[in-house]
């Protein structure tokens, strides 16, 4: 073997990389140990003409851990909308080409679904070389039902929008799926403890990591246990269980629904906001909230 041909080591071992067709690759890196990577995403890397990232700092590590001498070129929010077409044209020429992000899968969250939807709009072939995700490996660690979930992405800053996300997926027969900052996750477990009481949920930090963690339980029960630490670090998956099957709301509960959706909407709005919120009928909401003005003497 020669040095001049695209290759990588694994240990002491170096090994020749084969020549890839033209297209754009998909390729999934490790969300945290590089022991992770798979040979077929190090073949690819090597054999590339170019690698997109996000970073080329943090791509950088992994290249060198593997000794990839392949050029990396920056693909990342900032510069998506001008870089774009550029990549495009050189695919269309034939280059060939790999896409990687931080860590785990490509596209999940970051710019490369337009990259690739454009792809395949011109003709040009796209390929996935699979591998660690932080949905799937926190998914596998909640303990929660994996028969169906539903990725949702980076949960919303704002407590209004994550209630009202809430209303609008807590109904699904589903395991919920978020990204959450460890600034916030505190905050956002209360807010689940409200607008989704009973469910079970899963606090994934740090997956593959040396610190990882896995806390699972109710959520005012974890946002207690995070709260008597004294800081938060590192990336968090967040998991909500799917509502049971005889999941009920409670007098309580609805009537402090009720209370939210008046303060801010008139008595019809909050009727059928309520309604929707717990799929139950409008007509008895609003019948609800009129015998409670009855009761109170308004």
């Amino acid at each position: 073997m020669t040095d001049s041909r695209p290759s990588y080591i694994i240990g002491a071992h170096r090994y020749e990389a084969e020549t890839l067709a033209p297209g754009l690759y998909v390729v999934a890196t490790p969300i945290g140990n590089l022991g992770d990577i798979t040979v077929r995403a190090l073949a690819t890397l090597a054999a590339a003409e170019t690698v997109l990232c996000e970073d080329t700092r943090t791509s950088g590590k992994l290249m060198e851990r593997f000794a990839i001498k392949t050029k990396l070129s920056p693909y990342h929010e900032h510069n998506a909308q001008k870089a774009r077409p550029h990549i495009l044209e050189r695919l269309r020429q034939g280059a060939t080409m790999a896409l990687i992000s931080d860590a785990g899968m490509p596209l999940v969250s970051d710019p490369g679904y337009r990259l690739v939807k454009e792809a395949v709009e011109l003709g040009i072939p796209v390929t996935a070389c699979p591998g660690p995700s932080a949905v799937l490996t926190g998914l596998a660690l909640s303990g929660l039902p994996t028969d169906r979930f539903l990725f949702a992405g980076f949960m919303p800053q704002k407590q209004g929008e994550r209630r009202r996300l809430f209303d609008e997926l807590g109904k699904l027969k589903a395991t919920l799926i978020f990204f959450e900052s460890p600034h916030r996750i505190i905050e956002t477990l209360q807010d689940i403890a409200t607008a989704l009481p009973g469910r079970p949920v899963a606090v994934t930090r740090e997956l593959t990591k040396l610190h990882e963690e896995v806390l699972r339980g109710a959520p005012e029960e974890l946002a207690a246990l995070l709260g008597a630490r004294p800081s938060v670090k590192g990336e968090i998956t967040l998991l909500i269980g799917a509502p049971l099957e005889d999941e009920a709301v409670s007098e309580a509960e609805l009537d402090r629904a009720i209370d939210e959706a008046l303060a801010i909407m008139p008595a019809s709005k909050a009727a059928s906001d309520v309604a929707k919120r717990f799929s139950l009928n409008r007509s008895d909401i609003y019948q609800r909230i009129l015998s409670r003005k009855g009761a109170n003497g308004a």
